[in-house]
């Protein structure tokens, strides 16, 4: 779950926002959707304000405060709502066309709940169910949705399997979550679901006995050689210019909006001097990452650019001095997922400090208590966020202003078309 602390604006005083997202797949790995959900204040460990006014902030803090093309990068999404949201029309509240309304499990299918559903749908608003059971009340909600969510950990295999028999005739989604496997990724879209949520994209899958293909060993060379740390533009420009697919990305990059260069480049090297080398180093290491990635999902390449922003980020407001390195380190911790490999080996092959190193591969040192802290906030799991980000000397809002950071330049990067492009 990749989660978004954003600062949100105060009339009163500032406050923070903690808003986690957690990405919906479809079959093919790509992104549909992200749910969104809630946690009030830095000192809580999860959403603890009554289900109304929880749904009611997640409303009005992503569309009106932060954005929620922004939170959901131009895809779908999916917000719970409860039943006083519902008949209230405050649901109504949320754009049409790019949310989907998840009807808790606790919210009682009677006659001002259908009505409400019913006015809801037909004003062109998407509905879902959430965490659905056969032959319960939610049976009287099933004409207006056009999503219905399963919890594969509590339904057994043949409930789950009967269930979509039962709802694809009828034209409803069948969305899988908590799938934190392949294997049961691969058996639900055996049974007919179509939308997954869950880590499962994120847990390697190790392949032994082949060699990484040509191409991939490129962008790993080009990943460790790129961060040496006394990197200079002549070496920068080496690297780029054998490589095209580094050079017509180092174009597209001066000539995006996301730069804010405007003038006719005649040289590599003169695009590298324009952006500058610490620049130049995060766009690459983008780039080869995405050349790396092995598993045709592109939100695994997404989680390790934000997650690299954050740590670098987080490094910086502690005081570490040691920000870019951190950067790599959480670029780094996917690489295992990304190429199939055990960590320990894929480390082998990288220039990495000790320290980077050591941390990568579990070593309990500052740069891994700051990726720790970093991974459980973006997956929403407020407790252990907290118990790592104290072990580290980091503050909850300095853990909430890095991620809103990392989320605007992750959003820059996928606006430029550069993060997800293969290499």
């Amino acid at each position: 779950m990749s989660t978004l602390s954003l600062p949100i604006e105060s009339d009163i005083q500032p406050a923070l926002t903690f808003v986690a997202r957690q990405p919906i797949l479809d079959e093919t790995g790509r992104v549909f959707g992200y749910e969104l959900l809630y946690r009030d204040r830095e000192t809580d460990t999860a959403c603890v304000m009554e289900s109304d006014a929880a749904s009611a902030r997640v409303l009005t803090d992503t569309i009106l405060s932060i954005g929620f093309d922004t939170l959901t990068d131009g895809r779908k999404g999916f917000m719970n709502v409860s039943r006083n949201l519902l008949i209230n029309e405050a649901a109504s509240l949320a754009p049409k066309h790019s949310s989907v309304l998840e009807l808790l499990e606790t919210v009682t299918a009677d006659p001002e709940v259908i009505d409400a559903c019913r006015t809801l749908k037909s004003g062109g608003h998407t509905l879902a169910l959430d965490d659905f059971v056969p032959m319960s009340g939610a049976d009287l909600l099933l004409p207006y949705v056009k999503v219905v969510k399963v919890d594969v950990l509590t339904t057994s295999p043949e409930t789950r399997a009967a269930i979509a028999r039962r709802l694809l005739p009828r034209g409803i989604k069948m969305l899988a979550e908590k799938v934190e496997t392949v294997e049961m990724f691969d058996a639900t879209r055996a049974d007919g679901y179509s939308l997954f949520q869950g880590y499962f994209f994120c847990k390697p899958k190790t392949l032994t006995g082949a060699a990484l293909p040509s191409s991939r060993m490129m962008h790993l060379q080009i990943l460790a050689a790129i961060n040496q740390p006394d990197l200079t533009v002549m070496a920068a420009e080496e690297i780029v210019k054998h490589e095209a697919s580094l050079t017509y990305r180092l174009l597209r990059c001066v000539n995006s909006a996301a730069s804010g260069l405007h003038q006719e480049i005649h040289s590599i090297r003169q695009a590298i001097l324009l952006l500058g080398v610490d620049r130049i180093r995060k766009w690459a290491s983008v780039w080869a990452m995405a050349g790396l990635n092995g598993r045709g999902c592109s939100e695994v390449v997404t989680i390790a650019v934000l997650r690299a922003r954050c740590c670098e980020l987080v490094g910086n407001a502690i005081g570490e001095g040691a920000g870019g390195e951190l950067f790599l380190l959480g670029l780094c911790s996917l690489l295992d997922t990304m190429l199939g490999r055990p960590l320990s080996t894929v480390v082998e092959g990288l220039p990495l400090s000790a320290d980077t190193r050591g941390a990568l591969l579990g070593d309990d040192n500052l740069s891994r208590r700051v990726l720790d802290a970093v991974i459980m906030h973006e997956r929403g799991a407020w407790d252990r966020a907290q118990e790592a980000a104290d072990r580290a000397g980091i503050s909850p809002g300095d853990l909430a202003v890095a991620h809103a950071e990392a989320i605007r330049w992750g959003r820059q990067l996928s606006q430029s078309g550069l993060a997800t492009a293969a290499a």
